[in-house]
């Protein structure tokens, strides 16, 4: 599969976790997902970020937690804008707020943490140096994020004017998407669209996001993104976890065109490893 270089406004283009102890996650995940991993900060500098690269191609990354952080170990997702302070700005007019004020990324990017009205943390990356994932879509890279949210109407009038995002109903589930970025893929690969449409998934090209509301008698379970990997067993990447030490939180299930399991990772972060099952496309269907 070719490396993507950048994104489009509007499209989750990277992730990373915050660890306690960023060598041992990377342990746990170059174990599971083949990732190399190389530390990005200069000599001397406070923290640690490693990258996580495939075949060469830039995945993902594990980092320390900034200061004053909670112990807690979690993944982030990071939306790609033109503009990191003018997208912080429409948050706040949206109802959102900004966990932490745009600033730069020495000469990688532009950022900033905001968070829904729900309280849920996204952050959004005005790319210089760095462009986002180079390699998904394919075992051990990123394949998905993922809304968790208990006011899915609420969250639609937030991200819509915040992103311009829209929804889709596939009857399996519900998506974000935009239609400029179906454009996108088809100028990257022609045909996209139609081999979307034969597989019963029409539209599916403008997705750039998915949303799950949280069960109503779940009070535990906060709002927030998800991530998910692309795996070629989720049976086989469970079992691995458990190896490694990590926990399965839900065993490998059937779902819409794919298996998935969720895990968690030794120091208690949250992600889910999917597989792509074609003829699970009707797994589900009209249950959503």
């Amino acid at each position: 599969m070719p490396e993507r270089d950048g994104y489009i406004a509007g499209v989750p283009c990277w992730v990373d976790t915050s660890q306690p102890d960023p060598d041992a996650a990377a342990e746990f995940y170059g174990g599971l997902f083949g990732w190399e991993l190389e530390d990005s900060m200069p000599a001397g500098a406070p923290g640690t970020y490693l990258i996580a690269r495939l075949r060469g191609g830039e995945v993902a990354a594990i980092s320390s937690q900034p200061e004053g952080a909670p112990p807690e170990a979690v993944w982030n997702t990071y939306v790609w804008v033109e503009d990191a302070d003018a997208t912080a700005a429409r948050v706040r007019e949206a109802g959102g707020s900004v966990l932490s004020e745009p600033f730069d990324v020495m000469d990688a990017g532009r950022m900033a943490v905001l968070a829904d009205p729900e309280g849920a943390a996204v952050s959004v990356w005005q790319a210089r140096r760095h462009r986002g994932a180079r390699v998904v879509n394919e075992p051990g890279a990123l394949n998905f994020n993922v809304l968790h949210t208990r006011d899915p109407a609420g969250a639609k009038r937030f991200y819509g004017a915040v992103f311009d995002w829209t929804t889709l109903d596939l009857g399996t589930g519900e998506f974000w998407t935009m239609a400029s970025y179906g454009d996108h893929l088809e100028e990257l690969t022609p045909g996209i669209r139609a081999r979307t449409a034969e597989m019963g998934a029409a539209g599916f090209e403008d997705v750039v996001a998915a949303i799950t509301p949280i069960a109503g008698d779940d009070a535990e379970t906060p709002a927030h993104w998800g991530v998910t990997f692309a795996t070629d067993d989720a049976d086989a990447a469970a079992a691995k976890a458990v190896e490694l030490g990590g926990a399965v939180v839900v065993p490998p299930t059937d779902a819409p065109y794919s298996r998935l399991t969720v895990l968690r990772d030794p120091q208690g972060a949250e992600f889910t490893t999917t597989q792509f099952v074609p003829e699970n496309r009707d797994v589900g269907r009209g249950a959503a």
